[in-house]
């Protein structure tokens, strides 16, 4: 491996972190980029905390072994079971130099900066709601005023994965969790789509909540968010290569991974097969 070659590593347990993917090579198109999805052993929302550890940490020594120095966890369910275990017990011993980001505290900081009532509403899997990781993430701002309820939305991510976006059915689950979260808070003024499969579902998610409330998504932040990041930290940011480049690694079928990635993105791609 070329030692110049350190592309940002991009994780997810599926496809919903080429949302995140797409987001980052807009606003940092410069750089280069290495997308690793484990769709093999997806979902992780409903595993244990235990599982989604270690599936995770196998994914990060992957990317690292592929040369990333700088890695974002673009997934919800393991930035809430898995990250700040791996940052605070694996990195030291592995390579106190390198760096792993997640997609919450982003959500967070940005959700602080743009709501006026504090009213905040978090739509995700199972596994990151029951993890209560978004709530405690904003105990720990400054804010903390900020009140938080959660919706589990399960079914939303088999629809986007199902391509049965727009469909009455999907309709019907949209609108039977945007109703449940805004029951228990009628008074809600910001949205955070908690799983990056959720901004495919957008345009059905406006028809089902009033107009006045804000809408966080993750891709868009966490590009923003990571610009702050490599501006603050320059020692990282020199170690990140720029050939405008990216791979895409999957432990399933290559070619289910290409043509179901290729609707995310928009774009034919090819990719490899990795075993973690």
């Amino acid at each position: 491996m070329d030692k110049q070659y350190s592309p940002i590593g991009v994780f997810d347990s599926g496809y919903g972190g080429l949302t995140v993917l797409k987001e980052l090579k807009k606003q940092l198109p410069k750089y280069d980029y290495i997308y690793l999805g484990d769709n093999a052993r997806n979902p992780y929302g409903t595993r244990s905390f235990e599982t989604v550890y270690q599936y995770t940490l196998e994914a990060i020594k992957k990317l690292f072994e592929l040369g990333c120095n700088l890695i974002i966890v673009a997934c919800n369910t393991a930035s809430a079971k898995a990250l700040r275990n791996i940052q605070q017990l694996d990195l030291p011993t592995i390579d106190p130099t390198k760096r792993v980001l997640g997609v919450i505290r982003p959500s967070v900081e940005k959700v602080v900066e743009i709501s006026q009532s504090g009213r905040v509403g978090v739509l995700g899997t199972v596994g990151t709601v029951n993890s209560e990781s978004y709530v405690m993430e904003f105990k720990h701002t400054l804010k903390t005023t900020i009140s938080v309820v959660q919706e589990a939305c399960p079914m939303w991510v088999p629809i986007v994965e199902n391509n049965e976006i727009g469909t009455d059915g999907a309709n019907y689950f949209v609108e039977k969790n945007l109703k449940g979260i805004l029951q228990k808070d009628p008074e809600l003024d910001t949205l955070i789509l908690g799983c990056t499969h959720y901004p495919f579902l957008l345009e059905s998610i406006k028809k089902y909540i009033p107009d006045h409330i804000q809408i966080v998504s993750q891709g868009a932040v966490v590009g923003e968010k990571l610009i702050d990041y490599l501006q603050r930290h320059p020692e990282m940011e020199m170690r990140c290569s720029k050939n405008q480049t990216t791979q895409y690694y999957t432990t399933e079928s290559v070619i289910t991974f290409e043509e179901r990635a290729g609707f995310f993105l928009g774009e034919k791609l090819r990719a490899s097969h990795v075993v973690l």
